[in-house]
């Protein structure tokens, strides 16, 4: 039996003080879950360590590592958290070379070689890192792991890639047991959970559509892949038997297949649990769907996100929204959503690739005429491993390769937008702000007679009160305290290698 420590990073200057720091997404992390109890099912131990909440201090995860003696050290990478890795793996490896250290996510798996040239991380998983950190775990050669990037003394070499798991109900479990739900309970922000504590579920993973800024689908893969209605039911009552009254669905496109998504709905009412639930991630808005938003809601979900992004067609085709995605559908996504008594949730992307001064403008008149109950405004960003990031890197835009801005709260500016400056993208982020939200006398009466029904009156009094008085963008200085920064190994990115050999 090995034993690993799990770490989930510091989410928190991807937040800092900018007005979305009022929905800091503070709960368990269902990627670790998963990876977890695949390690458990194999009969190793593992501990979790999640930072998420707190500034980057090494001192923590070293103490944690002195005290439990891992074997291996796993980290969950996105893009903004690469630099956290980095520092990470050069801490573990001054602690002892003995102690295998992994990365994965979405990050490692759209850039495999690169974060081992820059890091000291043993190896990468690339994909779904289920079953592939459980064989890992298990002691296997790396060479006879699928899915992996790994060191092989000075060369970099990658096995053939790991096939997405077919069958979703054939998973364990999520490890709920590693995380107190307690300790939760007062942690996520109220504006996000309606009764805390809050975690996470997935009823189906991958998405079918191809947005050129979306980096979902280098771990999930194109496509969907559904867990049976029954399984779902029996996870939902796994996660409340662990002490969690609300749950979060991870998916990207539930409502997308509205016969299987009607099903699961069905089996929740039937299940006759007290918990409520949300759909986080932003459904498309042409799955909008009066029926299934009815059993959506008997079945005690209370707020459907939307990824409107942009309020113009031209835009929203540009970058693969386009066709069934439109304005008028999104219109009447909101529509049908608010008929059936779930709350709505609309988010907004400003500078995507074929944004103008003008596309911009429609944007923010869009979300202020939608009657939303919440929304939230970011800058693109060209993240690793989408579309985006490989245009702008091939046109030579990208300005900045430093992880640690690479949010969409940052007030760095990244890349060299076509038609846009990065100082008129910011600038439209706080009139965005201003104009949608701050002086819309209807969002505001609205929100107002929400607080007043549901008896949330006062949680959002605190809440407008901080996001009023926030910068729409983060501060540009990291609070994080690296254990080695002049110590991280480094790459140039202009430089174009030969591909790793199999």
């Amino acid at each position: 039996m090995a034993k690993a420590l799990l770490i989930n990073p510091s989410y928190y200057d991807s937040y800092g003080s900018a007005k979305a720091s009022i929905s800091d997404p503070v709960y368990p992390t269902l990627s670790l879950l998963t990876t977890a109890a695949m390690a458990e099912k194999h009969g190793h131990q593992v501990e979790i360590l999640d930072l998420s909440y707190l500034p980057y201090d090494y001192r923590l995860i070293q103490e944690k590592i002195l005290a439990c003696k891992p074997d291996v050290v796993g980290v969950t990478v996105t893009t903004p958290l690469m630099n956290q890795a980095r520092d990470i793996s050069v801490l573990v490896k001054s602690i002892s070379k003995d102690i295998r250290m992994i990365a994965g996510g979405a990050h490692v798996t759209a850039m495999p070689a690169e974060s081992l040239r820059e890091s000291l991380l043993d190896a990468v998983v690339v994909g779904e890192g289920d079953i592939t950190f459980a064989e890992i775990m298990d002691g296997r050669p790396l060479r006879e792991v699928l899915g992996v990037h790994y060191r092989d003394g000075e060369e970099l070499r990658a096995t053939a890639p790991r096939p997405f798991l077919k069958n979703l109900d054939d998973l364990p479990m999520p490890a709920w047991h590693l995380y107190d739900a307690r300790f939760y309970k007062n942690k996520i922000s109220r504006i996000l959970a309606k009764r805390p504590p809050l975690a996470m579920a997935e009823f189906s993973r991958g998405c079918v559509y191809q947005c050129d800024f979306c980096a979902s689908k280098n771990t999930m893969g194109c496509g969907l892949r559904k867990k049976s209605p029954q399984r779902c039911v029996e996870e939902v009552k796994a996660l409340r038997s662990f002490g969690y009254r609300e749950f979060a669905l991870a998916d990207d496109i539930f409502t997308s297949d509205q016969a299987w998504a009607k099903s699961v709905s069905q089996a929740l009412i039937d299940t006759g649990l007290d918990l409520v639930w949300t759909c986080t991630n932003g459904i498309r808005v042409e799955s909008a769907d009066r029926e299934l938003f009815g059993l959506m809601r008997r079945a005690g979900c209370y707020r459907v996100s939307y990824g409107f992004e942009s309020g113009s067609d031209e835009v929203l085709k540009s970058f693969g929204k386009g066709g069934r995605a439109s304005i008028e559908k999104g219109r009447e996504a909101v529509r049908l959503a608010r008929a059936a008594g779930i709350d709505t949730n609309g988010y907004f992307l400003l500078g995507l690739s074929g944004d103008t001064e003008s596309s911009i403008r429609e944007t923010i008149e869009f979300a202020r005429s939608l009657g939303l109950d919440m929304m939230k405004f970011g800058i693109a960003i060209a993240f690793p491993g989408t579309r985006m990031f490989a245009d702008y890197r091939q046109k030579g835009l990208i300005r900045s390769y430093e992880w640690d801005d690479y949010f969409i709260y940052s007030p760095k500016p990244l890349f060299s937008h076509p038609n846009l400056t990065s100082e008129k993208v910011r600038a439209y982020m706080e009139f965005a702000y201003k104009r949608a939200v701050l002086t819309n006398p209807e969002f505001i009466l609205r929100r107002l007679w929400r607080g007043l029904r549901t008896g949330e009156f006062f949680w959002d009094l605190y809440y407008f009160f901080r996001f009023a008085f926030a910068p729409s963008l983060s501060s540009a200085r990291s609070s994080a305290v690296y254990f080695a920064r002049d110590r991280w190994p480094t790459y140039d990115f202009r430089i174009q290698r030969p591909r790793d050999v199999l």
